[in-house]
């Protein structure tokens, strides 16, 4: 080679590595762009519900499509964490509070659907913890802008998301638990009902430990051997550890602890090795399946927590049972008497103020019942 051949490739050598350095550094500042974008709505408090005129069914009915509901935002519930890269993790970021909620929409329907699983969930990056605690469905509340509509302003928890149809339901949802319990969430996660089985299905199944005496989920109209699970090692598709995490024919608080089984043992799952070449797929089924406001950075930041605390650093909580008595109450939307749950909200928002500030359910109110826990060990 002579020494102008040399040079000319030197030239072009350097140049190539100017080249490669501007793309990436627009790369890095194209995801820095990209990851600080809340994938869906803001949560923010409704004023008002505009209800169309000729809106009248109520959201239990099955067939029913609902028409969307106007939202006027005025105040968003604000949080000020910083998202670094995804290239690393950091235990610094603030606490957040998560909304997450899983809706009864099955494949085929189209419509908002009840929020059959309503949790906070409370991440704490420093501590490296999280907390969630569960809301009951059939609590009665005030859900603020249905009265002009509706002709009331009280429904079961569970209906706010569908009044608020699927792009303003965490929203108004938000600002029910907060007018009701005081709760305040920073972000929220929404999944329907096909994205949990194809993700248990494309992780190859779940194994659970069915505790003694094994869990039958039979009632009087269903019969069917699919809601018997026998104690001991069980491997469940994606079908049967939904069809575990939905059953409640004991009570909720039953069904909660059902849950809490099929989630430990889907963060098992997914600690795996083998998990790690299924993520595409995840992917794929939580891109068409979750409504979330959290960007992309934070997702991350919220992975790498997940893959760096210890299982006991998991809680689930819910509320003392014995705050709550069955009842009945008249629903003027179904024109019926429905089940709900008497519980004196006050003592809800002293525990839902004592869980944002991290002491609940480590320690409970001076006097007040012993909250249920469990974690992931």
């Amino acid at each position: 080679m002579t020494r102008s051949q040399k040079i000319v490739l030197g030239v072009l050598s350097i140049s190539a590595c100017a080249v490669w350095l501007v793309v990436l550094y627009f790369m890095g500042e194209g995801y820095q762009a990209w990851s600080k974008q809340p994938l869906g709505p803001a949560l923010a408090y409704p004023t008002q519900l505009q209800l169309p005129a000729t809106w009248t069914a109520s959201p239990a009915v099955e067939a029913a499509t609902q028409p969307a509901i106007t939202l006027a935002p005025t105040l968003k519930f604000e949080t000020q964490t910083a998202v670094p890269p995804f290239l690393y993790c950091s235990n610094s970021l603030p606490t957040m509070t998560i909304l997450a909620l899983g809706t009864d929409v099955r494949p085929g329907q189209s419509r908002p659907g009840l929020t059959d699983v309503m949790r906070a969930v409370r991440v704490d990056f420093q501590g490296q913890r999280v907390t969630t605690l569960e809301f009951p469905r059939d609590l009665w509340v005030q859900i603020p802008g249905i009265e002009n509509s509706l002709g009331t302003d009280h429904q079961k928890l569970n209906t706010a998301y569908a009044y608020g149809s699927p792009e303003h339901g965490p929203s108004l949802l938000a600002s029910t638990l907060d007018l009701n319990f005081g709760l305040k969430a920073d972000h929220y996660m929404v999944a329907n009902m096909n994205v949990f089985a194809e993700v248990v299905d494309t992780l190859g199944g779940l194994d659970i430990t069915i505790p003694p005496g094994g869990i039958d989920g039979r009632t009087s109209s269903d019969r069917s051997e699919r809601l018997v699970f026998p104690e001991g090692p069980q491997h469940l598709n994606g079908e049967q550890a939904l069809t575990l995490a939905r059953i409640r024919n004991v009570s909720v608080f039953t069904r909660a602890k059902n849950q809490n089984l099929v989630l430990c043992a889907l963060r098992k799952k997914v600690e795996s090795p083998e998990a790690i070449l299924q993520l595409p797929a995840i992917i794929n089924s939580f891109m068409s399946n979750i409504q979330t406001d959290l960007t992309p950075g934070q997702i991350s930041q919220l992975a790498c927590l997940g893959t760096q605390m210890p299982r006991s650093n998991i809680l689930f909580a819910t509320f003392p049972h014995e705050l709550f008595y069955p009842a009945e109450i008249y629903d003027p939307v179904l024109n019926q008497k429905v089940f709900i749950w008497d519980v004196n909200f006050d003592s809800l928002s002293s525990y839902v103020s004592d869980f944002q500030l991290g002491s609940w359910p480590a320690t409970s109110p001076s006097g007040s019942p012993e909250p249920e826990t469990s974690n992931c060990e």
